[in-house]
């Protein structure tokens, strides 16, 4: 059974996560030699047919436009408003999710946007939705009807999980920009766990300039391997984490295109605070926890994201240490 975990306790650690997950959502990582995407192409775009469209459509709005929002988040938790921020200056985008009630939180991005597929094949003049084939053998997507949100047109697009190691999606998309204005996710028993809507928009303003992507970085293979992942989950890339020395944390971040999770593993140095071993909730979230000895050193595992806790649970169980020899002899999923 899941048990409340003070957020504090997570550290660094924590804040690396709930950065990547709230404001700056993953998706499939791809390489590529093109370093922006212009913006512009969506002036041109005509309007989306299928739901794979409208999917493409929302990913590449997400990053493309300029606007201020006001937004309610729904769980089981209760109520939070807050005020959302979309800016670009000179190609690079800043994001920022602040809480207007309740204790007060900020989070922050400021950087150039990540290199996913869709981006990618964009900036590559692709005019198909292929990067997405990846998302549809995964999830089951369809369009519902049109509904009215924070006063706008919006269509729905409903994403359904093809397996039991993802939650499923309901979208509602912006007909006129393709900004979500509303998000639901729902677990295997189609309960709905968090709504995230907008209640205001304000003049949405497409980017008249290309956006810079994130270079791509080599990821360093260490010695901590996960022996299971849940299928259509891949290594995206990080910036490159130092080795364990001192309180260095290692981290990965794996994605099946919609969702994603983080592992971490750290050294348990004296005095350091330690997470109890076993499963913790985090808002709609899940973290588990497990501790491994390891040369008279005692290693933490942290497995979270927004996945059935039973998969975190999982990968955090079958994490494998293998030398840097032998990864590279037998490299793992």
């Amino acid at each position: 059974m899941a048990v409340p975990l003070r957020t504090a306790a997570l550290g660094g650690a924590a804040l690396l996560l709930l950065m990547t997950t709230v404001v700056s959502p993953s998706a499939v990582a791809s390489t590529d030699t093109d370093n922006s995407f212009d913006c512009q192409r969506l002036a041109e775009a005509e309007m989306p047919t299928t739901p794979v469209d409208w999917l493409e459509r929302s990913m590449l709005a997400s990053q493309c436009y300029l606007f201020q929002a006001r937004a309610v988040r729904i769980s089981r938790e209760g109520v939070r408003t807050l005020a959302l921020v979309h800016e670009i200056h000179d190609g690079v985008v800043r994001e920022v999710a602040s809480y207007l009630d309740g204790p007060a939180v900020v989070y922050e991005r400021y950087g150039r946007v990540g290199r996913n597929a869709v981006l990618i094949n964009r900036a590559a003049g692709g005019s198909q939705a292929a990067d997405l084939d990846h998302v549809e053998r995964y999830y089951r997507l369809t369009l519902g009807g049109e509904e009215r949100i924070a006063g706008r047109s919006s269509m729905r697009l409903d994403v359904q999980p093809l397996d039991e190691f993802r939650y499923g999606h309901r979208l509602w998309l912006d007909r006129e920009t393709g900004l979500p204005l509303k998000q639901n996710l729902i677990d295997g028993e189609g309960q709905i766990l968090e709504t995230f809507q907008m209640t205001e928009l304000d003049k949405p303003t497409l980017y008249d300039k290309p956006v810079a992507l994130e270079p791509v970085h080599d990821m360093p293979l260490g010695p901590w391997q996960p022996g299971w992942l849940p299928a259509g989950y891949t290594l995206a890339p990080l910036p490159p984490s130092p080795g364990f020395s001192g309180k260095t944390v290692s981290h990965r971040l794996y994605s099946d295109g919609l969702s994603s999770f983080s592992l971490f593993v750290e050294p348990l140095e004296e005095g350091s605070k330690a997470l109890l071993p076993g499963l913790h909730r985090l808002g709609i979230s899940h973290a588990a926890v497990r501790h491994l000895s390891m040369n008279d050193r005692v290693m933490q595992v942290v497995v979270m994201g927004e996945l059935p806790p039973e998969v975190l649970h999982r990968v955090a169980s079958q994490l494998q240490y293998r030398s840097v020899e032998r990864a590279q002899r037998e490299p793992g999923p």
